[in-house]
């Protein structure tokens, strides 16, 4: 086996890559190790006996899954988690979460005349003191308590 270390930094200068993104066709390889010079090289490139290798990505396969799969919750248990409850979901932002579609909802159901104002007031009032967990909490004490006209949405 020739020598060809000093053909592949030739190359690898001329092809502006690493001396191992290197590639020398194996049927050619005495053809390479007559070439001297760096025009020799340059020929050689041209013939396609020399040429430069791809470089190696990284694959985002397993992060595209990870990802997907916290999307549809899963991977959050407690081995998972860094930060405290409250600094992964700060209060006040779940307080948010919960009060706009409350008040949204109350604000719909006022508008298309299900509730009167009175109602309305009312039950925002509760609505801002904590007493609904969700929506759905809400709607089913409306329900129950007879104050939407034409029962459930």
């Amino acid at each position: 086996m020739t020598d060809l270390r000093n053909q592949r930094r030739m190359a690898s200068e001329l092809l502006k890559c690493g001396v191992n993104r290197v590639w020398m066709d194996q049927d050619r390889l005495d053809e390479i190790a007559k070439a001297v010079t760096k025009e020799d090289i340059r020929i050689l490139i041209n013939g396609k006996a020399i040429k430069t290798r791809a470089i190696q990505g990284i694959s985002t396969n397993r992060k595209k899954y990870a990802k997907s799969q916290k999307n549809k919750g899963r991977r959050k248990g407690h081995g998972s988690r860094k930060g405290a409850k409250y600094a992964r979901m700060p209060k006040k932002e779940r307080w948010i979460k919960t009060i706009r579609p409350l008040r949204s909802y109350l604000r719909k159901l006022r508008d298309e005349k299900q509730i009167s104002p009175s109602v309305y007031r009312k039950y925002y009032m509760k609505a801002k003191g904590g007493e609904f967990r969700s929506k759905h909490h809400l709607e089913t004490q409306l329900i129950s308590g007879g104050k939407i006209k034409g029962g459930k949405q």
